[in-house]
Formats: C-alpha cells, sequence, structure tokens
C-alpha cells in the first residue's frame, strides 16, 4: 500500500514539499509518515486530507488509481485550490515578501522558494548550496546580457518544459543563440571536445574575466579616489542622508571636469 502511495505521488510529480505544504507539517514529518507501513497509522485528519487530494474515500482504493492526464489535473486543481486559500492568507501579512506581486507571480516565487527549500535540505556536500549560490549571481547578473534570458531559454525547452518554437524573447536573437548553444552542447555530449583540444579557448576565458576584473576594480578604485575628493572639497567626513544628494553632485562635477581635460 505505501508502496503504491510513493508511485502516485511520484507519477503526479508532487514533492515531499508540496506535500507537506497541502498536509500543514514539516517535510521532516512527511518522511516519519511515508516510513510507516500503513497509511492508517497517519493521524487522522491528515490521512482524511491525503485521501482527499487523491480523490478516494479509502487507503485501499490506492490500487486502483490510474495516473492519467485527467487525473493529473483533477488532483492539480486541488491543489492549485489550496494554493489560493494560502495565497489570501499570504496577502494579509503585512510584512510578506509576496506583497505587491499578481497571483501568476506568487505562484512562481511560491514553487521556486519550496524547490530551493527542498534541495537544500537534501543537502550533504553543499553541492546545492553552491548551485543555488551561483543561481543567485546569474540573477543578479542577468540585465547585464539579454543572451542570459536565451540561456534559460533554452534549458526550459531543452528538458520539455517549453515548446521549441516558443520565442518571447527577441526571437531572430533567441533562434540563434539557441542554434548555437545546441552545436555547443552537441560537440561537449559527443566528446569531441577533450580538454587538450579546447585549453586555449579556456585561456581566453579566462584572461577575458581577469581583465574585466582588473576593469571593475580600477573603476571602483577611482570612484573611491573621487568620492574622497569630492567629501574634502564640501567639508565632509562621511556620506549621510543629509548630504548624499550634495556629495553626489559634486561627484559628478568632478568627473565631468576631467573629462574635460
Amino acid at each position: 500500500m505505501m508502496n503504491r502511495l510513493n508511485e502516485i505521488l511520484h507519477e503526479l510529480g508532487i514533492s515531499k514539499v508540496k506535500l507537506a505544504k497541502f498536509l500543514g507539517v514539516s517535510r521532516q514529518m512527511i518522511y516519519n509518515y511515508l516510513e510507516l507501513d500503513d497509511i492508517n497509522k497517519w493521524p487522522k485528519d491528515k490521512k482524511v486530507l491525503l485521501l482527499n487530494l487523491l480523490g478516494i474515500k479509502s487507503p485501499e482504493e490506492l490500487e486502483n488509481i490510474k495516473v492519467d492526464t485527467d487525473y493529473i489535473m483533477d488532483v492539480e486543481a486541488r491543489i492549485n485550490n489550496l494554493f489560493e486559500s494560502t495565497q489570501k492568507n499570504i496577502a494579509n501579512e503585512t510584512n510578506s515578501i509576496y506583497n505587491g506581486l499578481n497571483k501568476r507571480q506568487k505562484e512562481v516565487m511560491v514553487n521556486i522558494v519550496d524547490l530551493m527549500k527542498e534541495r537544500l535540505e537534501d543537502d550533504k556536500d553543499d553541492e546545492a548550496y553552491y548551485t543555488f549560490k551561483y543561481l543567485y549571481h546569474f540573477l543578479q547578473s542577468l540585465d547585464t546580457s539579454k543572451e542570459l534570458k536565451y540561456v534559460l531559454a533554452y534549458v526550459a525547452k531543452a528538458t520539455g518544459f517549453v515548446k521549441p518554437l516558443e520565442f518571447v524573447f527577441e526571437e531572430n536573437e533567441q533562434f540563434i543563440f539557441e542554434s548555437i548553444l545546441f552545436s555547443a552542447f552537441t560537440l561537449y555530449n559527443g566528446g569531441g571536445a577533450s580538454k587538450t583540444k579546447i585549453a586555449e579557448t579556456h585561456r581566453r576565458f579566462v584572461a577575458q574575466i581577469e581583465h574585466k576584473n582588473e576593469e571593475r576594480m580600477s573603476r571602483t578604485l577611482e570612484l573611491n579616489t573621487i568620492k574622497v575628493q569630492a567629501l574634502k572639497e564640501l567639508g565632509y567626513t562621511e556620506i549621510n542622508e543629509k548630504n548624499a544628494a550634495e556629495i553626489f553632485e559634486k561627484i559628478a562635477e568632478i568627473q565631468s571636469r576631467k573629462v574635460g581635460q
């Protein structure tokens, strides 16, 4: 019985985090429930909630469940109803991070947070931590290059979540980028890109990054020098709320002097 329950949950794509949210318990408690040898040993209220989610009246009916498209849609509808109810509660929380978001935006944010929490809780060797750390830096850089959005679209298409001919960004550029990226992955997966063959390419990659970092460092030092000069000319020792606007104007003035030299 419990094996069949786990199979059904897997076929439905219901994660431990999502099930925990539906039942109103912790994720660890879900693990404890699923380790029991009989669903009838679950707390009665949680068993009833699960049976309602699956659209059955008794645990014995688990064996008769056929997970097809219609069944998946029915279960998703029940989960979505819970989600809508949850969002109403969230909207009433004045300090909620979801304030100001519409229903669609809230849903994608909740899904992202739930997935990250699940992966981080399962993390045994910091791999998930570094994965999401890099993802955070990716999101920080998203506005610096339109191609980064194309990368996201390519991955969504390659993994089957999005139709391959869907173009929500600049179609021509996205089309070209996806084609090039596909060729690169084909070369990588085909074994034709040995470390020896592409060592020079990677060297140029590292050199370009180091050059950009040097430029960024130089720019930072220059701005700090101008800031110190602006403070000195205005007779201040630090930037605060009262003098910030005046100091920024002075910084702009000093920069314009340098341009005119």
